[in-house]
C-alpha cells in the first residue's frame, strides 16, 4: 500500500513484485540475469550486500544507480559491476514505512541522476530517465552528479544527527538556536572538505537553502532519529564519517 502526498492510496498488486532475501541462499535462477536497472536505495550499511544482489540479477547490459544518503555508495557498485555501468544519485523525495510494511510518500521532490565520468544519456540510462518521468518522479539529469551527491550531504548532516541527538523533528532547528548553531557548523565543515576535494558545492547562500529545507520538512523525523527510536543501526558513518575522514586526507579541521 501506498500513501501519495496528495492524499491517495495506491494499491501494489503482489504480481508486479518479488521480494528476494539475501540470507536465504543464491538468488534464484529464475532472477539471474534478468533486471535492466537496479535502483540501490537501502541504508548505507547494506550496500556490499545490494551490490551483490546487483550483480546477479542485472542483464549483460543493466545499471545500477545509487539514491542513498552518504558518500562511496556509487564507487562500492562501480568494485562489483564496472564503473561504466553504475550511476550515482540523489532524490528529494520524502517517504516513510509504517509498522504494517504501507509505505507514506510524505513529499514530493526530484531524481537526479548522472554518469560517474559526466558523460551524457544513452541507452539503458535514457530508458531508465524516461521511466521514472512517466512515473511523476521528476528526474533531472546531471552532468556532475557527484557535486549533486555532495550537496545533499551538506543538508544531511546539518540536519539528521543533529536532530537525533536531541530527539526532535526538524523545525525545531530553526526555533532553537542553539540547535541551529550546530547544524550550521556541521554544514560549513563539510562545504569545506568538499571543497579541498575540488568539489562544486556552488557560490549560493548555504545557510539560507538550509533554512528553506528546514522549514519545508518541518514536521519530519530525520531518518537517523527514527533508527535510533527503533534501535536500529545508523547511517552516522556514511555521512558524518565520511566528512572526517575526507577531512583528515586533506588536512581540514572537522571538529
Amino acid at each position: 500500500v501506498v500513501h501519495t502526498p496528495e492524499g491517495a492510496i495506491e494499491m501494489v498488486s503482489p504480481d508486479r513484485y518479488d521480494v528476494l532475501d539475501s540470507e536465504e541462499g543464491p538468488v534464484p535462477d529464475v532472477h539471474v540475469g534478468t533486471c535492466d536497472v537496479a535502483i540501490i536505495a537501502g541504508k548505507a550499511a547494506t550496500t556490499p550486500i545490494l551490490a551483490s544482489l546487483a550483480e546477479e540479477v542485472l542483464s549483460p547490459g543493466g545499471l545500477a544507480i545509487s539514491i542513498q544518503n552518504g558518500l562511496g555508495h556509487a564507487e562500492t557498485l562501480a568494485h562489483r559491476i564496472g564503473r561504466k555501468r553504475v550511476l550515482g544519485g540523489s532524490t528529494t523525495h520524502s517517504a516513510w514505512k509504517d509498522g504494517d510494511g504501507s509505505v507514506h510518500w510524505s513529499g514530493r521532490g526530484v531524481v537526479e541522476l548522472g554518469q560517474l565520468d559526466g558523460s551524457g544519456m544513452a541507452g539503458v540510462s535514457k530508458e531508465l530517465y524516461d521511466a521514472l518521468e512517466a512515473a511523476g518522479l521528476i528526474p533531472k539529469w546531471s552532468s556532475d552528479i557527484q557535486s549533486v551527491i555532495w550537496r545533499k550531504l551538506l543538508i544531511n548532516v546539518a540536519i539528521n544527527p543533529v536532530c537525533a541527538i536531541a530527539g526532535v523533528r526538524n523545525g525545531a532547528l530553526a526555533q532553537v538556536p542553539e540547535l541551529w548553531e550546530q547544524s550550521i557548523e556541521a554544514m560549513r565543515e563539510a562545504e569545506l572538505v568538499a571543497r579541498a576535494a575540488g568539489i562544486d558545492v556552488g557560490d549560493g547562500d548555504t545557510e539560507d537553502y538550509l533554512r528553506k529545507v528546514v522549514i519545508a520538512t518541518a514536521d519530519n523525523r530525520v531518518s537517523m532519529l527514527q533508527d535510533l527510536m527503533a534501535g536500529r543501526r545508523t547511517e552516522i558513518d556514511a555521512l558524518c564519517g565520511e566528512v572526517v575522514a575526507k577531512g583528515e586526507g586533506f588536512g581540514v579541521p572537522t571538529p
